[in-house]
This record gives structure tokens, sequence and C-alpha cells, in this order.
């Protein structure tokens, strides 16, 4: 029996990727359920930015593959990483410098999109002369929605190739759709969404539809922009938790803003203005409920300070794999600091030191704990924070 294998890639485009994909028919027999059973392959790298004309082959890596459950009969779909002819990893494998650790991260990310009606060239439904402004569109019914049907068969082809869609609602914007989509594993995650993206194009095809990820496609009116808010969570999160290692983690991402706001895709400036749900782009904060934050942590994980946090920040077109590259960094440096954190309250008199840290210069003090050993291979960014930690603990008398 023959089987249909589409093996789907990453191009080298900037300052985002695009996605492609060709199809390969081989024997049923010649594949197993190891990823490992399905070929390398190779493609024109020429054609896609990622080689010369006059050394043009680039190589496919399965490393993942979505299967439905109608196996044999339905496409296999094949996620592969793109290497160089030696098989190291090409520039534009993102995916490849994700990075060990963290293989305990759990992802929930929430895509928004707009739908684009390339018959009438414009934002689906926006070619009506009666148009609302945004306020019904959220979640409605009716009128006040553009393109279900499509949404809908997206969703369900996505569960029918086991990808874990955990819902599907109108955005506040005619046209705009969101999706969740929940993973379990550091690249899995990654691997997800970008199969879940490769659907929405390929069904697009047949109704006349083009897939709009820019982060704000209407710069008209007032209407939202689309991001693509993740949240995650970790062992440590989930079952240990507490308010300390959660300020550690606020700590590290703020600390970090600009370089994941570098990662969270191309002209995100024009959403995160501070109005319509978002935080400015220049700026941090974390709220408990609070959609206009950078952060936003879920009542139920403030509670007891064990669970996930949302980040905002985002845009729609940003590449996932570069998202859970500078989670885990911030997660890196967490720990980093939380455990500084709890050495400090261990192993140092606060109250005989107290009076003179507030006459202490910066180096001064960690001069101190640096002879505990205990700040040595801290950052310089995470030394500052934690200067700012300890400091507010003197003047709070703890």
């Amino acid at each position: 029996m023959k089987v249909r294998l589409e093996y789907v890639w990453l191009d080298g485009y900037k300052p985002e990727p695009n996605l492609r994909s060709k199809v390969k028919i081989v024997n049923a027999e010649t594949i197993g359920a190891s990823i490992e059973s399905f070929p390398m392959w190779n493609f024109d790298g020429s054609s896609t930015n990622q080689a010369e004309t006059g050394n043009s082959d680039r190589l496919l890596k399965p490393v993942r593959t979505y299967m439905s459950d109608k196996f044999p009969l339905d496409t296999i779909y094949v996620l592969c990483e793109v290497l160089n002819p030696d098989g190291t990893p090409h520039e534009s494998n993102k995916r490849s410098q994700i990075g060990e650790g963290f293989e305990d991260l759990w992802f929930g990310f929430e895509q928004e999109y707009f739908i684009y009606d390339r018959k009438n060239k414009c934002i689906l439904g926006h070619n009506e002369n009666n148009l609302e402004p945004q306020g019904k569109y959220y979640c409605g019914i009716g009128e006040y929605v553009a393109g279900r049907d499509f949404v809908e068969e997206h969703m369900n082809m996505c569960l029918n190739y086991g990808i874990d869609i955990t819902g599907i609602n109108a955005e506040v914007a005619l046209g705009q759709w969101e999706y969740q989509v929940f993973s379990q594993g550091k690249l899995k995650g990654g691997d997800d969404l970008w199969i879940t993206r490769y659907f929405l194009h390929k069904i697009s095809e047949k109704y006349g539809y083009r897939i709009e990820l820019h982060p704000k496609p209407l710069t008209h009116g007032e209407w939202n922009g689309s991001g693509l808010h993740t949240n995650f969570s970790t062992d440590t999160m989930r079952d240990n938790g507490g308010h300390e290692y959660f300020t550690s983690l606020f700590n590290a991402l703020e600390s970090r803003h600009e370089d994941h706001i570098k990662a969270y895709g191309s002209e995100n400036h024009l959403r995160l203005t501070g109005n319509f749900e978002t935080q400015s782009i220049d700026k941090f904060s974390w709220g408990v409920s609070d959609r206009g934050a950078s952060i936003r942590v879920p009542q139920d994980t403030a509670k007891d300070w064990k669970g996930y946090v949302e980040d905002r920040r985002p845009g729609s077109n940003a590449d996932p794999y570069k998202i859970i590259k500078e989670i885990v960094k911030s997660l890196i440096m967490t720990e980093q600091i939380y455990e500084m954190k709890g050495m400090m309250t261990s192993f140092v008199d606060m109250d005989g030191l107290s009076g003179k840290y507030g006459t202490m210069s910066n180096d001064e003090l960690l001069k101190e704990y640096r002879e505990e050993e205990l700040v040595s291979d801290l950052e310089p960014q995470a030394q500052s924070d934690l200067i700012s930690e300890l400091r507010k603990s003197m003047q709070n008398g703890k």
C-alpha cells in the first residue's frame, strides 16, 4: 500500500519564516512507529532563502509526525528540521537552538489571527457598509461572526491529527479568531503550534482566504491587534510554587524584557501600545487577572502560588521556538535568583548587617556575599536583581 508523506519545514525568510511543504509517496511497509523510520529528504534551498544556487541542496530531517485516526488512508504530516549538507543545523533552524533542560515545560498557546478575503481584498466581513465597531464580535454568533465554517474545519483537522486543541472563539474584531493548543513538552509545544498554522494555511486555499498573522493588520479605527499569548508552567511552578519563587520569575522576566521583545515577533510595537488589553512595549508589569499587564497571573495560580502564568507580550506572528528559547533562559535565571535568595536568608545575619547595608555600595554589597560564594555564578542582571531584593528586605526589616 502506498502512503502519502507531506514534509513540512520552515524557510529562511526574515523577520519571520514561512511554511513550506512537498509530498513524498512511499510504501507503507517501509515506515514504522519511530521517527527514525521516516526517510531523510532534500530540497532546493536556493528557492527558500536557505542556500546559494551553486550549492543548493539542503536536508530535511524528520523530527515529529502527525497521523490521523484513519491511517494509513490519510496523509501523514512530517515536521522537519533543515540541515546543511554536512548534517549540521542550518542557521534558520531555530528549533535546534532551544537547548537542553526544562523538559517538564507545558505550553498553552493562544493563537489569534485574522482571515483575509482574497476575493473582496479585505478582512473577512469588512466589506459591509454597516460594519459596527468592536464590542459585539467577541464570542459572538450570527451576524457578528464571519468564517465559522472555516474555523471549525481547522479545529476538526487538528483534533483528527492528535493535536490537543482546547478551544476556539471569535475574537473582538470581526473576521478575527483564536484557537488554543496545549502541549506537554518543550519542543512539542513549538512543533504542535507550527503544524496548526500549517493546517490553517492549507485549508484557507480552498476557501479563497489568506491567514493574516500580522499583530496589527487594522491600523485604522479602534480595533484590537492579534497576539500569541503564551501560557507556561514547569513541575516546580505546578507542584511547589510559592510566592517567593514566582516573584523570582517575574524579576527574571523583567530583567530580560528586551530580549523577550526582540524574539516576540516583528511589528509588535504597533500592537503593544498600552491600549486594547496590552502593556506598552517598553514597560514590564505583572498582575493577578490583569489583561493589561505583560504577565497575567490567573486567580487560581495566585490563590496558592502554584500553577501557570500567561505571557501576553508575543505577537501573533512570533516564532514559538524563539519564544520557548527565551522562556527557558528566563527560567534558568529564575532558579539562580531563587536559590540565591534562599541562601542569603539561611546563611547571612540579616539583623547584624541591616544597618550596614544602608550605606554600602552595590560592589561592596556583592563582595560581602561573594565571600560566601553565593553569587559568583549569577549573570550581571541577576546580581542587580538580587541587590534590589536584599535592599527591599533590609527596608522591610526582614
